[in-house]
């Protein structure tokens, strides 16, 4: 059995410890890309004081993922707070799965394969590279391996990006999926393969947090029965839906069906199918394999619900078994930051809006649903408004604020873990003046935060889990800032950031013990990154970090 959480005889609060963690707001290069740096940021700002301060990395392999040319997200920079550790993420997993052959050894892909047989195969998933959600080398990798073991149509219906990569890159992707289905047709005889419906994540399909059922229900309706907007291509749909909606982005794109030749849905789910959801990530793949699996369910109407083997790349929801049939087992994140507390009494609260409230609770306990401890535990979530981010970019952070303060005062919690969405998801919105305002609106609310935790004599702990506000705008191979060649206009850029995040520590009091000693994190075994902020918060709370953690960022008085 694991040792449990030791007393340290170095250091013992006074109050509690609250950790901010600002999503998306990262350090940019401070040029006229970074919303960060253009908005008015007078308390953190304030909180960049030397010795309390510095960066830390927030993407590639620091949180697990396969190189540092990987951007980092909400997900695994969640677990990689939650947990302390850097555990191999969901696309290095799927990667090795697919390399291996362990993937399609699994008797996941084999009844998939045996469905393929006699019906059809459906692949439904976030078309791009951008490597948070998806790959297209991993949806291509398991076409190719489903022709090849006598699967007879392959359908694939696509999600469009414009939000892990370039706002409007779709058509890239559909053309390169496009050539590789035509080359798969030619190899393998009888073989029809070919996209069959698609829209804008963001419209349809990819909710979560149950945040807005009726995008699921839309996605729905257009993968599963064939209703929607009907076009010859998937091109021709994605054409003439930018040209219908000046300044549209792929995200945002209604749903469409691709016809045959007759002018009918290509393809509609039947009996006997199989469906692969081919997403690894959890968050948004949650609802759509619910409405699949689901034998009551009463989100919205189904209509005729086909009886078909649905799979998920991964099992998105490890308490509730979501998917029920997986094709990668995920991460296993044993013992994170809440079961360490959970099991030593430690009173917590974990608090954010909808659109976060997951990651602050599922992501951070290691991708488990539900609370390690009912009594010392208090889960908080504050309803998001459903509106595009872009018009009230606030959000919900003065409402968070509000309850984060109330339950401070309480006194009843030692740790308190806070996620203000704004950067990030108004960030990914790509408009610069909307951001600007949400970057401001959390430094507020920050404010607030910080005099809070002065008053009840605590410690405020500040990060991110990864950038996107720090950078708005693409840039060309020399780091420049891209343009439209007609206009000189900056190129808007959708997607996270590989910039480093703040770290801050604030603590009111001249005799403060502990401080940040740059020299001495350069000797860690790799640079110093979000995941090394457990052991730092366990510290703080008068902990010995287990052996296993990261080590901790502080450096104490002797």
């Amino acid at each position: 059995m694991s040792k449990a959480l030791q007393r340290s005889s170095r250091f013992r609060p006074r109050g509690p410890v609250v950790l901010a963690i600002l999503d998306g707001i990262g350090r940019g290069a401070g040029d006229e890309a970074d919303a960060v740096t253009l908005a008015r940021t007078p308390t953190l700002d304030r909180l960049w004081v030397p010795g309390r301060s510095m960066e830390l990395r927030a993407h590639g392999r620091s949180v697990g993922l396969p190189s540092d040319d990987d951007m980092g997200n909400s997900e695994v920079g969640h677990n990689a707070l939650g947990a302390g550790k850097i555990h191999d993420q969901g696309a290095k997993l799927v990667a090795r799965a697919l390399a291996n052959g362990g993937l399609f050894a699994g008797a996941t892909w084999q009844s998939v394969v045996r469905h393929g047989q006699t019906a059809a195969v459906h692949f439904l998933g976030l078309l791009s590279d951008g490597n948070v959600h998806s790959h297209q080398d991993h949806l291509e990798a398991m076409l190719a391996a489903a022709a090849k073991a006598g699967c007879k149509k392959l359908f694939v219906h696509v999600l469009l990006d414009g939000r892990d990569v370039p706002p409007t890159s779709a058509l890239i992707y559909v053309a390169r999926l496009e050539t590789f289905l035509a080359e798969l047709c030619t190899a393998h005889s009888g073989l029809v393969a070919a996209i069959a419906s698609g829209g804008g994540r963001m419209h349809m399909t990819m909710d979560r947090y149950e945040a807005d059922w009726p995008m699921v229900a839309r996605g729905w309706s257009v993968h599963v029965h064939g209703e929607g907007r009907r076009f010859a291509s998937t091109t021709a749909a994605i054409e003439t839906l930018r040209s219908e909606t000046a300044g549209i982005t792929d995200q945002d794109l209604a749903g469409f069906v691709i016809t045959n030749a007759a002018g009918a849905p290509l393809a509609p789910m039947h009996d006997g199918d199989a469906v692969v959801m081919f997403n690894f990530r959890g968050d948004r793949g949650i609802e759509i394999s619910r409405a699949f699996d689901d034998e009551t369910f009463d989100k919205f109407d189904r209509g005729r619900r086909p009886t078909v083997f649905y799979a998920g790349m991964m099992e998105y929801d490890g308490d509730l078994h979501i998917p029920r049939h997986f094709l990668v087992e995920p991460p296993m994140i044993d013992r994170p930051m809440g079961q360490l507390l959970a099991d030593v009494g430690v009173s917590q609260l974990a608090i954010s809006e909808t659109q976060k409230y997951g990651h602050v609770t599922y992501f951070w306990n290691g991708n488990r649903s539900g609370k390690f401890d009912d009594r010392s535990e208090t889960y908080v979530e504050i309803p998001s408004d459903n509106v595009p981010f872009d018009q009230r970019p606030w959000m919900k952070s003065a409402e968070i604020t509000d309850r984060l303060i109330a339950e401070i005062r309480t006194g009843k919690h030692a740790f308190a873990r806070v996620n203000y969405p704004n950067g990030d998801m108004v960030g990914h919105t790509g408009l610069m003046n909307a951001t600007i305002m949400a970057v401001e609106s959390v430094d507020l609310q920050l404010a607030r935060l910080a005099k809070a935790v002065e008053e009840m004599q605590g410690i405020l702990v500040v990060t991110a889990d990864h950038g996107n506000a720090d950078e708005m705008y693409q840039r060309d191979k020399a780091g420049k800032i891209a343009r439209d060649k007609q206009t000189g206009v900056p190129v808007a850029k959708t997607s996270h950031t590989l910039n480093r995040v703040p770290f801050l520590l604030h603590e009111a009091g001249a005799d403060i013990s502990y401080h940040i000693e740059e020299a001495r994190l350069a000797g860690f075994t790799q640079p110093a990154g979000i995941a090394n902020v457990t052991a730092t918060c366990l510290e703080l709370l008068g902990f010995v970090p287990p052996d296993d953690l990261e080590p901790s960022l502080l450096t104490w008085r002797s």
